[in-house]
């Protein structure tokens, strides 16, 4: 009998598997830039358990495997930054990243009062972007990540996120 995955608060116990599954999901991503030093490749393991206790971080899970994760906060401007969602490669391709998106967004909105989803993501990443727009996200501007890599910066009002994730 298989196992589904479930979608679920990240707890303290979850940082160091997402810690391990963020490192390996972003591989591909460095690939593509040629930049082994992106942030979420250098994220050291305390910053992870950081924001497991402070954010707002989901998890997928496979059983007792974390396969997924997704990290949200509120910004100083009030929109809601999401970040760090990744999906592990065995397991992409299969909506578990849309759902990690909406589990986000809706905690986001209701506990956290977020108005408006803001996300940035590489320029080359098209798989991201496909994602992202898919589920209403649309391109508002451009910027650069502290590791040089040139971003996309795409954004969504909190009234869509029940509709479109």
């Amino acid at each position: 009998m298989g196992m589904s995955v479930t979608i679920s608060v990240a707890t303290e116990h979850d940082a160091e598997q997402i810690f391990k599954l963020q490192y390996l999901c972003f591989q591909s991503e460095a690939a593509l830039y040629g930049n082994y030093r992106i942030d979420p490749l250098v994220q050291s393991l305390d910053s992870v358990r950081q924001e497991v206790a402070a954010d707002c971080v989901f998890v997928a899970r496979l059983g007792e495997e974390v396969v997924g994760s997704v990290r949200g906060k509120i910004t100083e401007d009030g929109a809601a930054a999401i970040g760090r969602l990744c999906v592990h490669p065995r397991l992409q391709g299969h909506g578990i990243g849309a759902r990690l998106l909406r589990a986000a967004e809706s905690a986001l909105v209701e506990e956290r009062g977020a108005k408006k989803f803001r996300l940035f993501t590489g320029h080359r990443s098209e798989g991201n972007l496909r994602l992202y727009r898919r589920v209403g996200y649309e391109t508002v501007g451009t910027s650069e990540g502290a590791d040089g890599v040139p971003m996309i910066v795409l954004e969504k009002p909190a009234t869509t996120y029940a509709t479109t994730a």
